[in-house]
Order: structure tokens, then sequence, then C-alpha cells
């Protein structure tokens, strides 16, 4: 076997995501398994280089996992020849400007979503990306997990006949901060910093539905901030200016309905943090992260209301459990192998910087959506 390196700027990788995801579980594991096998004799050697603001924090993350490489000059580590990848996994708004300086540089760019604060500066990266002629990616993590391939094998397969509706329901409590520590980052509930509920999950739903269902042709929205106050990493309180929880009807081109609800101030009562249950006229299922089950037409019981009489049996053992009939890797790492083999096999990759475009589009249409109380199309995106 034929090492061959690949050396990828990985810029955001302190923050919680970027550090357990995409580095840990994703360039690391790719590492302690020997690279990736393109196939062909040779084994792709991932080789990151740390980037972030904070010095101390890089070093620890180096120290911690036998790391030689870091930096907090993001433009020294785009000016060497040698790299040749960047991966964003900043916060928002410090993420249009990176990736610009990126493909300039002429880098490969593999981002976390969303793309860009609006559209327009979603599309405008797409166009710069296609300009100079690099190769780039999109993080679309869900439709790697077990129970949504699942789901999508019950898809192709014909199970469901016709579809007639998806829903959805994502979310958990997020403590406050005041008397137990926040497990998600103060920045996620502050809209001047590029939070909010929709900005960070409707771009989820728009590829997990694009990629299952059909495109998106229209979207309704509500939109709100359940918890007003919240308490920071330091323990201040301040105001919650982004929207904790959103309440989304999506209209699919082939005529079905997704309804799906998004909140970080629910509490769970449902076997996974996130699950869609998909109708069809011949089945229906229930996904979630691992697991799915099914219910064939034919296996269909006969409910009838009666609200005077308790309920003797279980609906849920009315179901089956779909197998796994396949070994499935962790999500992210998943999409990277698949991106790193884009770049260095060319094999075709269709989550680009315009896939990424569709979500940030369909988040900026829900907040308009829910501000006007008024149901908006989803224009088709093309560069």
């Amino acid at each position: 076997m034929t090492r061959r390196t690949v050396r990828i700027a990985m810029n955001g990788v302190t923050g919680r995501m970027g550090y357990r995801q995409h580095l840990v579980r994703s360039i690391l594991a790719l590492r302690e398994q020997g690279g990736l096998d393109l196939g062909d004799g040779q084994v792709l050697w991932p080789e990151p280089v740390l980037v972030g603001r904070r010095e101390h924090a890089l070093r620890e993350l180096a120290d911690r996992h036998g790391l030689t490489e870091w930096s907090t000059d993001l433009d020294a580590v785009l000016a060497d020849d040698s790299t040749d990848i960047y991966f964003d996994a900043q916060v928002t708004s410090a993420r249009v400007d990176a990736i610009k300086k990126a493909i300039a540089a002429g880098k490969h760019v593999y981002t976390e979503k969303p793309t860009a604060g609006d559209l327009a500066g979603a599309l405008e990266l797409a166009r710069l990306a296609r300009a100079a002629g690099i190769k780039h990616g999109v993080v679309q993590d869900k439709i790697f997990l077990p129970g949504l391939l699942k789901l999508k094998r019950l898809v192709d397969g014909g199970f469901f006949g016709e579809i007639l509706s998806v829903r959805g329901e994502f979310g958990y409590w997020v403590f406050e901060g005041d008397w137990q520590e926040a497990q998600r980052p103060s920045w996620n509930y502050r809209a001047e910093d590029g939070g909010g509920i929709v900005v960070d999950m409707f771009p989820h739903w728009e590829y997990v539905l694009h990629e299952l269902f059909g495109r998106v042709t229209s979207v309704t929205a509500h939109v709100t901030t359940h918890v007003p106050q919240r308490w920071d990493e330091q323990g201040k309180p301040y105001t919650a200016t982004a929207d904790d929880a959103a309440y989304g009807i999506f209209e699919l081109e082939s005529g079905a309905v997704a309804q799906i609800n998004s909140s970080w101030a629910v509490r769970v009562h449902r076997d996974e943090l996130v699950e869609f249950q998909v109708d069809g006229t011949h089945g229906s299922a229930v996904a979630g992260l691992r697991g799915c089950r099914v219910q064939h037409r034919s296996m269909t019981p006969k409910p009838v209301w009666n609200p005077d009489l308790p309920v003797t049996h279980s609906f849920r053992d009315q179901w089956q459990e779909v197998p796994d009939n396949a070994e499935f890797a962790n999500g992210f790492k998943a999409q990277w192998e698949l991106f790193l083999r884009h770049v260095a096999l060319d094999e075709p990759y269709h989550w680009d910087l315009l896939a990424g475009a569709r979500g940030v589009q369909l988040a900026e249409l829900g907040l308009k959506s829910s501000a006007e109380g008024r149901r908006h199309d989803v224009p088709e995106l093309s560069l």
C-alpha cells in the first residue's frame, strides 16, 4: 500500500461539534484505522492542522491527541501550498469570510452548515467555488444515520406505495444555565451571533426531505422564543434574542406534506431525540437516529374510537423493527470518507455548496413565513 497524505486545515475544532464529531470521530478515527483505503493500492492519510483563535485551547487539543500542527493564523495556513482542504466548524457569523479566503487560496472546501447567514451569501460561496474549480461539500450528516438509512431503504424498495405525509419531532430541554449548566453554547440563543433553531435545524430538514422524499416547494412556519432569559458560560444572565422553537409545514414536489416540530424547550417523551413518521398507502414507518419500525397495510389493525373503554393493547407492539442488514459507521465519518474520495479520486459527490444554499434558503423563508404569517413558495435554486 502506498500512503498518500491529505492535509486538512480544521477551523473551529475547539467547539463541541467540531471536536467530537469531526476531529475525534471522523479524522482521528480514520487515522486509527490506518487511513482511508482508496481501493487502488493507495491509502489516504488525513493530516489535520488545527486552526482557531485560542492558542491555549489548540495546544491542549494537539497535546491530548498527539498532533503537532496547529495555528491561530488562518491566512498563513491557507497560504501554505501543502494544505489541501479547508474545513469550517466555526460559528456561522465567521464562516463566510473564512471560506472565501480558502476558495481564493485554491483549497478544496468542506464545511458545516448553515454555510452563510443569508441566501445571497450562500449562493455567492457556491458561485465562487464553481468559478475557482475547487471541490466543495457541506455536512449533511442526518442522512447517514442508521435510522434514516433504513428509512431510505424502505423508500427505495417501494415499501410505502404513495407517500402521503411525513411528521417529524426534534428537540429536548436545554437548561437555562442558572441552576443547571446549559448543554448548548449561549451564542445559539443570540440572533446577533447567528443563533436560532431555524437557522440551525431547517437546513437539516431541507436535505432530509430532499434526499428521501423530494424537493420542498413551500413552507409555512411559526417561530417563537419560549425561554426569554438564559445564563451564559460565565453565569451571567442574558436576553435570548434568537428563536428556540419552530413549527413548520413543508409541501413537497410529490404532493406529500411534511410537518416538523423543532424545539429546545421540550421534554422528550419518545424513543429518540428525533423521530420521523412516514405514512403511505401501503405502509408506515417511524425512524429515529438508529432504529426504524414499520407497519405494513396487511398487518395494520382496525382501531375503533371508544373513549369509554380502557386500551388493553400496546400500539407500539403492533409494529416491526427493521433489521440492520449492514454495519453503520458514524454518520459524520461516513460523509468525510465520501468527500475525501471525491477530492482524491474525483468520485461523484452532490452534497455541495449549492445543496447547502438550499438549506439556508429554507431557513430564510421559514423565518419570513413566521414574520409575515403566511405561506411562502420555495423556488428551485441554480447558479
